[in-house]
């Protein structure tokens, strides 16, 4: 028998964590949109039972504001990202098998709790929200994929008071009976249209599916989702995270951007967002991509995309040798005339910094370097983001998104909660 394996999911993530700072909230609807306040990306219960769907533009439910009450919060990742540390410091104290899932999720494996499942559940249950404020569910199962339908019932059925434990072989089927095949993790519609033309219309028909035949058919992933349908693991906890193969860092503008000073400031900004995350993973990178683009939306006005890489002449963690790459790639690809709508940097090669190869003509960061790094990030931790920046990033910033229902960063020592 598999050891069991629980998911922690945050109820509502992002709407909770505005709760636990602003308590007026709770029991009243309450909505957070995404980048530039364009559309809804996390509702809480109450703004769910109106009628308000995952991806709502703005525009479109802005009258409930006033006519059904429902509160309005732009997206505060800095808020989000210390309030799932915390969650997940909290839920180290319970096993020490844990794979941090996303922002608001996590698989813990819970062997040697057998005979207290449920009370060591419950117990998680409690001291998270005790200890951070947010509501969380527990699904346990035998594997990955049944723990994430168990959490989805422990989500959904108020009698399980948020922890359902999904063992027995009669439970499982009666719950993949009652289920839909693209409620299933990581089948989505085009999958789910072959599966049901093949006679497969549920997830319990898939569970009892031939695994050659969807080997045959399809590929290893789905015969892999068929065995853990049947509580067979295939997936084990990644208890340590896989080194990132590149770092993002992006954005949609607040208003069009027509100059290159501007565009610059933007790339330039991205770039050390994007060297501050990969410093804090020890790594360093040889090779980034900038991209450009316009409005799609607007058909109306001149369309243009563009994306340009750089090698470095040697892997760097400092912000300076990037910027001055990543505005080189953009003097490549910037068109004049054009209304631009988004830029960003990739940085696509990454290698551990300590291991970091010089050659003959150019060498990697040095100790200046270096020790030049850790202190604009010390500073910019301890004092809040841009304490300290780089000319190329600008000032002003007109073009940053927009954000008129932004919450303070209540983690942060300049925007602390005042009593």
């Amino acid at each position: 028998m598999p050891a069991p394996i629980a998911l922690v999911d945050c109820n509502n993530f992002y709407a909770s964590c505005e709760r636990v700072f602003q308590p007026d909230l709770c029991g009243k609807p309450v909505v957070v949109l995404s980048n530039n306040d364009g559309c809804v990306i996390a509702r809480s219960n109450e703004a769910k039972a109106l009628g308000i769907a995952m991806g709502e533009p703005w525009h479109l439910c802005r009258k409930r504001v006033d006519t059904e009450g429902v509160i309005v919060r732009s997206s505060n990742y800095t808020l989000y990202g210390d309030m799932s540390a915390r969650v997940m410091r909290v839920l180290s104290g319970f096993t020490p098998e844990l794979e941090i899932y996303s922002i608001d999720e996590a698989f813990l494996g819970l062997g040697g709790f057998e005979t207290r499942l449920a009370d060591h559940a419950r117990e998680v249950r409690r001291t998270v929200r005790r200890w951070t404020g947010i509501p969380v569910s527990v699904g346990i199962a035998p594997t990955k994929t049944l723990a994430k339908i168990a959490n989805r019932r422990a989500k959904r059925d108020r009698g399980c008071e948020g922890v359902y434990l999904l063992e027995e072989e009669a439970a499982i089927d009666a719950e993949l009976a009652s289920m839909e095949l693209t409620d299933l993790w990581g089948v989505a519609g085009r999958l789910a249209a072959r599966l049901t033309k093949l006679g497969i219309t549920n997830p319990l028909a898939l569970k009892r599916t031939d695994t050659r035949f969807i080997r045959e058919r399809f590929n290893v992933v789905l015969e892999r989702l068929v065995l853990e349908l049947r509580g067979i693991p295939c997936t084990a906890l990644e208890e340590i995270a896989p080194d990132r193969k590149s770092i993002r860092a992006s954005r949609s503008f607040g208003r069009p951007v027509e100059t290159r000073r501007e565009l610059e400031e933007a790339v330039a900004t991205f770039t050390a967002r994007a060297a501050e995350k990969m410093r804090r993973q020890a790594l360093a990178v040889t090779r980034l991509m900038v991209f450009v683009h316009t409005n799609r939306f607007r058909p109306d006005d001149a369309q243009y995309y563009a994306t340009q890489s750089i090698t470095l002449p040697a892997a760097s963690a400092d912000t300076g040798r990037l910027i001055r790459a990543a505005l080189q790639a953009l003097g490549v690809i910037y068109r004049p005339g054009f209304r631009y709508k988004k830029a960003g940097v990739v940085f696509l090669e990454l290698i551990p910094s300590a291991t970091a190869p010089g050659d003959l003509f150019a060498a990697p960061d040095n100790a200046a370097s270096k020790a030049r790094m850790r202190a604009v990030d010390s500073l910019n931790r301890r004092f809040g983001r841009d304490t300290v920046s780089y000319a190329a990033s600008g000032i002003r910033r007109g073009w940053k998104l927009r954000n008129a229902f932004l919450s303070p960063r209540y983690t942060n020592w300049d925007e602390l909660l005042q009593v």
